[in-house]
């Protein structure tokens, strides 16, 4: 099969413009080329991945101080600093494995997927460097089992590879369970490890021990690329964009009532309103923005002018998350948007603490019942209680991001939680969903 993968998507990515090749990094063959890069493409640009092997099997840690001084953070969601993790690893010793997320679990989001399409090199010389600093002989590639697409144009880019002799490690590509916590790094290793795709909450950690019982490395796909592009051009290249206290560019999936909604690098810092704006601009007047996807924030849309930053947002309780902007208008009800989000979130908890088995569901529950305007005298008073009661209790962050989204659209939407509580719900609520979200139902399988 040929390695070059199809056509992003039309109804998730834009065309290049002109505007975009000024934060292009990660997207720069994309923006000056509009094809997806084949290996050839890719060597012809940036060469083989940049090894610099020891004796030992390790560097002798100069990527890991280059990748240090650029602040590469991880871009699936947490933010940890990249080289923190490269290191722990490392100094573990030993025979170690690098597991490479790319699950994008979030249905907000399409950053991965869409990096991978037109990419997939940068994401993978971003793996063997890993592998490389960590002394690891396997890298483990890992895809939800539900997008046969990009396993089949993965698998052909890996082959080029392979034919090529490029690599020192051996690969595998794995299709997990699609289910919103299967993207969590402790699911990748205990499924790795033969078991159920479902987070693992108690110690060790997978640094200590992981896949195979050995120290185990893992990345978001985002991430590698930046590491790939940083052991190139060096981390004085790499801050040249985003902000001083967090440098770099990032993807972002935007979509709702915009223009042009679809996949954008943007440097960090950057106001959520020229993103919007890059999306080709709001189609109605925003009500409101989502961010960092269905575990995230509700911002009002007077927030809009907030730099995408981690202190920027940290004051009004969001992060960027899993890099998602959703533009919300004021002909959708978010009360009705978000009891979906939170019955999905609900169904594809691992049911594995009290927090997801049953304070997750309540929380759903009542929420649906406030979208619809069945409200009781008491239900605003008990979502508030059993929302505070969620965050920090379970066996994974899973429920924090439930709360988190459940507690901002009470803020946010605090006159249409009014309205629905005292005259039912409102003409919003009738009208057809804005946001996508799949149905909430269980995942078929764990494994």
């Amino acid at each position: 099969m040929n390695s070059s993968a199809a056509a992003p998507e039309a109804s998730w990515y834009r065309e290049p413009q002109r505007d975009d090749t000024t934060a292009a990094r990660l997207l720069a063959g994309w923006y000056a080329t509009g094809v997806p890069a084949t290996l050839a493409d890719h060597l012809v640009r940036y060469g083989p991945a940049p090894l610099a092997p020891t004796p030992g099997g390790r560097t002798s840690m100069p990527l890991v101080e280059a990748v240090e001084r650029a602040g590469l953070t991880g871009r699936g969601g947490a933010g940890f600093p990249t080289a923190r993790k490269l290191r722990t690893v490392a100094e573990r010793g030993g025979r170690t494995v690098v597991v490479v997320n790319a699950m994008e679990s979030e249905p907000a989001s399409r950053k991965d997927q869409f990096l991978l399409a037109v990419a997939p090199h940068l994401v993978l010389d971003g793996a063997v460097l890993a592998a490389n600093v960590v002394g690891a002989d396997t890298v483990h590639v890992c895809l939800p089992r539900t997008r046969a697409v990009q396993h089949a144009q993965l698998g052909a880019a890996l082959n080029d590879r392979l034919r090529a002799r490029l690599d020192p490690v051996r690969w595998r590509l794995h299709a997990l369970p699609h289910a919103y916590v299967s993207s969590e790094s402790t699911s990748l290793v205990n499924w790795l490890n033969k078991g159920p795709a479902r987070p693992q909450g108690n110690p060790p950690r997978t640094h200590e021990r992981g896949v195979a019982r050995r120290p185990t490395l893992v990345h978001n796909a985002e991430t590698l690329a930046h590491l790939a592009l940083i052991a190139r051009r060096g981390p004085d290249w790499f801050r040249r964009a985003g902000t001083p206290e967090e440098p770099g560019t990032t993807l972002v999936t935007v979509s709702g009532a915009v223009a042009g909604p679809g996949v954008q690098e943007v440097g960090i810092g950057t106001p959520l309103t020229t993103i919007i704006g890059c999306a080709g601009g709001p189609t109605e007047a925003l009500r409101a923005v989502l961010i960092g996807g269905f575990a995230g924030t509700w911002l009002p849309a007077a927030d809009v002018r907030t730099p995408l930053t981690r202190r920027d947002l940290d004051p009004l309780g969001a992060s960027p998350g899993a890099g998602v902007l959703v533009a919300l208008p004021h002909s959708a009800c978010g009360l009705s948007e978000t009891a979906r989000m939170l019955a999905y979130l609900a169904a594809h908890s691992a049911l594995q603490c009290g927090p997801c088995h049953f304070g997750l569901p309540a929380v759903a529950e009542d929420f649906t019942s406030l979208a619809a305007g069945r409200a009781d005298r008491d239900l605003l008073s008990r979502l508030h209680r059993r929302t505070a009661l969620l965050p920090d209790r379970g066996a994974c962050r899973h429920p924090d991001g439930a709360a988190r989204l459940a507690a901002s659209a009470l803020r946010v939407f605090a006159d249409d939680v009014d309205q629905h509580l005292t005259h039912g719900a409102c003409a919003a609520a009738h009208r057809p969903a804005r946001i996508p979200v799949p149905p909430a139902e269980p995942p078929e399988t764990w494994r």
